[in-house]
């Protein structure tokens, strides 16, 4: 027993730090583009800097769901072909130790993670997407008040009016302006030598007054502009209001997604119960899944475990885009996915040992 408990042990520690170590990585890699997008759009005034880590932070919960199963079935696979690999495994096994105990650390390990994939999936990563959708919306509003800087080009009324200010001046106004408008499928291109910039109380309408400047009016490809040339000319710039927050289904809370009758809603449900349920899934696949022949490299099946994953996640992504559809009952939920993969894993439990036995007949057999 106390050998068992020491094999248990160095089993659960190996995996454990393996499925950290290729989890960060994963995270690592995929956060990459969502900080480059998060920077750049902070560098261009749309997000206040302040907010810059918390969106990021958010985003890595958002996406830790998907990432801790793949890496418990990644770290499976790597910390016992290392094992097999070094011999390791086959001294285990030549003592008396039986294959299905291989199973209890990794069980262990999985049970917690299972614990915690179901609260990253019903609450800490809604709660997550509905605090970035909000981080958003308030960088938005703040925008509507931010005034013009010099050398950043700023756009209104989603992109039909934008502005461009060389610098400005030491009472605030703007010099060398560029306007750009897009008016009834015109476009009205102005420059000034001056402008002044006013916001009015509630952030809805800017205010842009041009000075000395000249003004061409008319559609692109058509040859025909008319140009006029200005001492003053005001452009009011009308922003649409916040409205009410549309929230997606991703941020709604998960009773309200158990107790709705909206397709929709009761996909991303089934997809949110899904997520704890592949976690013990590809865990009881990841043991028979890295046994390795001899001569094996430890990275043999590491293309499998990759390919088994994301053949699993494909189905059921489809499956919950069927249930959106009504084109598979809604009360089967993902369930059906889980069970076609276990017997998948069952089968693959049992041919060892059929192939076993039929090699073993097969030398019995007199010639």
């Amino acid at each position: 027993m106390a050998v068992g408990r020491i094999l248990d042990r160095y089993i659960f520690r190996e995996v454990a730090t393996t499925w950290l170590g290729v989890t960060a990585v994963l995270l690592v890699i995929l956060l990459t583009n969502q900080v480059a997008r998060v920077l750049d759009r902070a560098a261009e005034g749309q997000f206040p800097r302040s907010v810059v880590l918390e969106l990021i932070a958010l985003s890595a919960l958002q996406n830790l769901p998907v990432l801790v199963p793949v890496g418990l079935l990644l770290g499976v696979v790597l910390a016992f072909g290392r094992m097999y690999h070094d011999s390791e495994m086959a001294a285990v096994l030549s003592c008396g130790v039986s294959p299905a105990r291989l199973f209890v650390p990794v069980a262990a390990l999985t049970l917690l993670l299972a614990a915690f994939m179901a609260w990253l999936a019903f609450q800490a990563a809604p709660a997550a997407a509905n605090r970035a959708l909000a981080l958003r919306g308030e960088a938005v509003r703040a925008g509507q008040f931010a005034p013009i800087a010099a050398g950043q080009f700023r756009s209104f009324g989603g992109g039909s009016t934008v502005v461009y200010a060389q610098s400005a001046a030491g009472d605030g106004s703007l010099e060398r302006v560029f306007v750009r408008r897009l008016r009834d499928g015109r476009y009205e291109i102005a420059v000034a030598q001056r402008a002044t910039h006013t916001i009015s109380a509630d952030g809805s309408l800017h205010t842009l007054t041009l000075y000395d400047g000249e003004r061409h009016e008319g559609v692109p490809g058509q040859g025909q502009f008319r140009i006029l040339r200005f001492s003053e000319n005001v452009i009011p710039v009308r922003i649409p209001g916040p409205g009410t927050r549309d929230v997606a289904v991703e941020a709604r809370s998960t009773a309200e997604l158990r107790d709705s009758t909206d397709l929709e809603w009761r996909a991303e449900y089934h997809w949110r119960v899904a997520l704890p349920a592949m976690t013990l899934v590809l865990a009881f696949l990841a043991v028979p899944l890295s046994r390795l022949r001899p001569r094996q490299g430890r990275y043999a099946r590491v293309w499998l475990a990759v390919v088994a994953y994301f053949l699993y996640i494909s189905l059921v992504s489809a499956a919950k885009v069927w249930i959106m559809r009504g084109t598979v009952p809604e009360v089967l939920g993902l369930w059906w996915v889980h069970v076609a993969v276990i017997i998948v894993t069952l089968a693959a439990l049992a041919v060892p040992g059929w192939r076993a036995r039929l090699r073993h007949r097969d030398a019995m057999v007199p010639a």
